[in-house]
């Protein structure tokens, strides 16, 4: 699992030229089990003026797996959406222009 713990919206918005645009539960990202592995999170940022990105995060090719028959969660991955059009990420720095926006999916837990 990602590290799920985050800063608040407000305080991110406040203290970096962005706008969170979605901040919510990855629905259904948990592997199906006896006991249903814990959904990721789903973070969206809109920058606000140019900036340079990255992304801290180890690579996530496959989710947690499941154990006792259990299924695997759902895999991590990051998008940027730039000038509209969207493409994976491999978290590696990326020049962005106002408007570009980052979506990070973090992967669910196994069941």
């Amino acid at each position: 699992m990602t590290n799920t713990r985050a800063t608040d919206p407000e305080v991110l918005e406040a203290r970096l030229p962005l706008r969170v645009r979605r901040f919510e539960l990855r629905e259904g990202s948990g592997g199906a089990g006896a006991k249903r592995g814990g959904d990721g999170l789903v973070r969206e940022l809109e920058l606000v003026e140019p900036a340079t990105v990255a992304l801290l995060a180890a690579w996530r090719p496959e989710g947690a797996t499941g154990v006792s028959g259990g299924e695997n969660g759902a895999f991590g991955l990051a998008v940027i959406t730039e000038s509209g059009v969207e493409r994976a990420w491999s978290g590696a720095p990326q020049r962005l222009g106002a408007g570009d926006r980052v979506r990070v999916e973090t992967p669910g837990g196994g069941g």
